[in-house]
């Protein structure tokens, strides 16, 4: 038997998606569960949201998985997250290497154990050449930190007298900061029901276009995956420029 070739690219789909992943808590409670029960479940939503990213060759997604401010949460949760976060990456790298999925964690993973350290550096490590899918995930991660960080190594550099403090502009910024080496979200998704983007990539997704959804995240799957998809195709981007400029743009006059 041979394999049969992909699909063909559905023409104006994101090249990148970013997800917060909002929701397991208030799943468990609903279902008179422990919050740790919803964020067990929402990792089954996390393989089914790369599945369907690969599947229709989508570039790159990105999953707010633990924020800065999380640590704030009750200690148990906060321990039982790093745990599963530990025994996730274990159990998932075969599945990520079979289907050609590279693996990086975004963030200041610093303050995690030694031991959750290494297994994310074996995970990357692991992964490192596959091509069909980059999968992000944002651990211990703000977007306020990024932009700060990505400061300190320019003022750094300007130090060092390998830049001049002129020469810092956006493009130059945005060098610095996470997921520079490929192309900025084009779809934002938030599960959940609020309405916010929390932190997360501010200077990536400057131009994204948004999709929030009541859905919680352990019910997330390709039928609402799909929805913010259609939705992305059916708007217009115009990055700042009218829809004339815009439509002239595309006809190469």
């Amino acid at each position: 038997m041979t394999n049969s070739p992909p699909p063909a690219k559905i023409e104006g789909l994101p090249r990148h998606v970013a997800i917060i992943m909002d929701g397991n808590g208030r799943w468990a409670t609903q279902r008179g569960k422990s919050r740790t029960h919803g964020h067990r479940a929402g990792a089954s939503a996390v393989r089914k949201a790369v599945a369907f990213a690969r599947r229709n060759q989508i570039e790159a997604l990105t999953l707010f998985a633990f924020s800065s401010e999380n640590w704030g949460r009750p200690s148990a949760e906060v321990s039982v997250l790093m745990e599963l976060f530990v025994t996730v990456l274990k159990r998932e790298v075969p599945q990520l290497n079979k289907n050609d999925v590279k693996l990086r964690v975004v963030g200041d993973i610093s303050r995690f154990s030694e031991r959750l350290q290494q297994r994310i550096a074996e995970a990357e490590q692991q992964t490192q050449d596959n091509k069909s899918l980059v999968l992000n995930v944002a651990a211990n991660y703000g977007g306020r930190w990024d932009i700060a960080t990505a400061c300190q190594r320019a003022a750094r550099d300007v130090k060092a007298g390998k830049i001049e403090p002129e020469d810092i502009n956006e493009a130059m910024l945005g060098s610095y900061v996470q997921l520079a080496d490929i192309p900025p979200p084009d779809l934002l998704i938030r599960t959940g029901g609020d309405i916010r983007i929390s932190n997360f990539l501010l200077w990536q997704l400057a131009y994204a276009e948004f999709f929030f959804t009541d859905t919680l995240w352990p019910d997330f799957d390709d039928q609402v995956f799909a929805e913010a998809i259609d939705c992305f195709i059916t708007r217009e981007r115009r990055f700042g420029l009218t829809s004339e400029q815009r439509q002239q743009m595309l006809a190469g006059r």
